[in-house]
């Protein structure tokens, strides 16, 4: 495996956390309803956990409302009781066969626990990015003590490796900032 292999194979992995990074910035709550809120409930449905939108219909009528109506009625009750458990901070309401999740507007404490949420989920993406590069670094050194490449081989690789986590580290930072103004802004 070359030094070119390395890097190349670096940089996909780190868009990978960041592609994983937007996905959960996506199911974080910023007072407008959107179906990705309820990406993370899963229904205990005949004894197997099952995603929530693959048992049942998610729209957003309203910019304040979420509605969820189940594919097999009988499941209203256990659909309701898997929103409430995900501790999502909605309160459903059913009529038997639709439930509806009104989206309350946050308040500022609210806001600030969303933005700190936020940057905790930033901070373990940026933890993996930085796995990624220890990884490819190791691979390096490993290849340099193997004398599989050169010293200057080794550091020009390592160079590029940090330059890719740089990019990558910056593009998390960036998107963590505008989610989080996102949410503060009323």
């Amino acid at each position: 495996m070359s030094v070119q292999d390395i890097t190349k194979e670096t940089g996909p992995k780190m868009d990978a956390v960041v592609e994983d990074f937007k996905r959960k910035l996506a199911n974080v709550r910023t007072g407008r309803a959107t179906v990705g809120l309820l990406d993370a409930v899963h229904v205990d449905y005949y004894g197997t956990s099952t995603p929530l939108n693959q048992m049942a219909s998610v729209a957003v009528p309203e910019p304040q409302l979420i509605t969820v109506q189940p594919w097999d009625l009988s499941q209203v009750a256990a659909v309701e009781k898997a929103i409430i458990g995900a501790n999502l901070g909605l309160n459903p309401s059913n009529d038997g066969k639709i439930i509806r999740l009104p989206v309350p507007p946050l308040n500022e404490e609210r806001r600030k626990q969303l933005a700190k949420q936020v940057s905790e989920i930033a901070e373990e993406h940026r933890v993996a990015v930085r796995n990624i590069r220890h990884h490819s670094n190791d691979l390096l050194k490993k290849q340099l003590k193997d004398r599989e490449i050169s010293e200057d081989d080794e550091r020009g690789g390592l160079d590029e490796v940090q330059k890719l986590t740089n990019t990558y580290i910056g593009k998390i930072d960036e998107l963590a900032k505008n989610k989080e103004q996102e949410i503060m802004s009323v």
